[in-house]
């Protein structure tokens, strides 16, 4: 799927952070951005479309975030090393925050 990358994004505070890309069709696909995080010296957004297709469930795309004029953007991730990068990145992002949530709940004995 490729996407134009045009992207609206809406936040308020205290509420889930969502991202709007316009695909190559002019059809828009919101998603949800599950993280922002760095890796490699480049800043990633993790994002979660909101309707998923079958067979898609929990499917996550990750683009490089950046700013430009002060204002957020995604770009695309043109390396298979770079995707590599990020995407394991994000993976034990959340490999360290399930085992945190674990840790929390007292699962976990000392």
């Amino acid at each position: 799927m490729k996407e134009d990358l045009r992207i609206k994004m809406d936040a308020a505070e205290e509420e889930d952070v969502t991202v709007t890309l316009t695909l190559e069709d002019d059809t828009e696909l919101e998603c949800l951005v599950v993280s922002i995080f760095e890796a490699g010296g480049h800043e990633y957004a993790a994002l979660l479309p909101l309707e998923q297709e079958e067979g898609e469930e929990g499917e996550v795309y990750i683009y490089r975030y950046v700013e430009k004029d002060g204002e957020p953007d995604l770009e695309y991730i043109e390396s298979d090393e770079e995707y590599e990068m990020a995407s394991d990145a994000f993976d034990e992002m959340l490999d360290a925050s399930e085992y945190d949530e674990l840790i929390d709940a007292g699962a976990i004995e000392e």
